[in-house]
């Protein structure tokens, strides 16, 4: 479980294939701390270390079924990745509650500037899953715990100040870059009980 309150950038040195399965080599300063079968969330997917090169890079391993639904087949060597390890029970919740269960993705539709901060508009298919954000309610982008607003059925905007611009991915967004999604898990419930009473 995590946060989406971001750690690190990660940097993605090497990219293997194993049958359907693909290894991502990562650099990065958290990558020493880490053990091998231990979770950390790679722009809001949670993967499970398998092995420990060297210092300050690990690697994980994204199967099938996450690439489909995630932007992680699109990465490059060279592409930079946010970085959160699984939070501590002993900890303070600064974001929400994110389980690294990549819903869908989500292509950025307009970017902006406005009194120092980045606002971006968000698009999704929201038809066909279901998927749906409310208005300042939670919303996780690229593993990046975030609060939603001008919210439709299938979009919502999202504001970036200067710090989370700096220290994130979202620096490297372009109109038309593809971002995870993962919407929040007290509205899912919610809306799969309502989905089961309207039955």
């Amino acid at each position: 479980m995590f946060t989406g309150i971001i750690e690190d950038l990660g940097v993605i040195k090497a990219i293997s294939k194993e049958g359907t399965n693909i290894h991502f080599t990562i650099e990065s300063k958290v990558s020493n701390e880490l053990k091998i079968d231990q979770s950390i969330s790679h722009n809001g997917v949670c993967l499970t270390v398998v092995q420990l090169p060297e210092l300050n890079s690990h690697v994980v391993t994204a199967i099938e079924e996450t690439l489909v639904k995630s932007n992680l087949i699109v990465l490059n060597i060279g592409d930079v990745v946010n970085l959160e390890r699984c939070m501590q029970m002993n900890g303070r919740l600064d974001g929400h509650i994110v389980q690294g269960h990549v819903d869908q993705i989500g292509s950025i539709k307009n970017i902006s500037v406005k009194d120092g901060s980045w606002f971006y508009d968000i698009e999704y298919d929201g038809s066909k899953t279901g998927n749906i954000t409310v208005e300042k309610g939670s919303i996780c982008v690229n593993g990046v715990s975030l609060t939603a607003f001008n919210s439709s059925k299938s979009g919502f905007t999202v504001a970036i100040i200067p710090f989370t611009h700096e220290h994130t991915c979202f620096k490297s967004f372009k109109i038309g870059s593809s971002v995870n999604l993962e919407f929040d898990i007290l509205g899912k419930y919610i809306k799969s009980y309502m989905d089961q009473v309207s039955l």
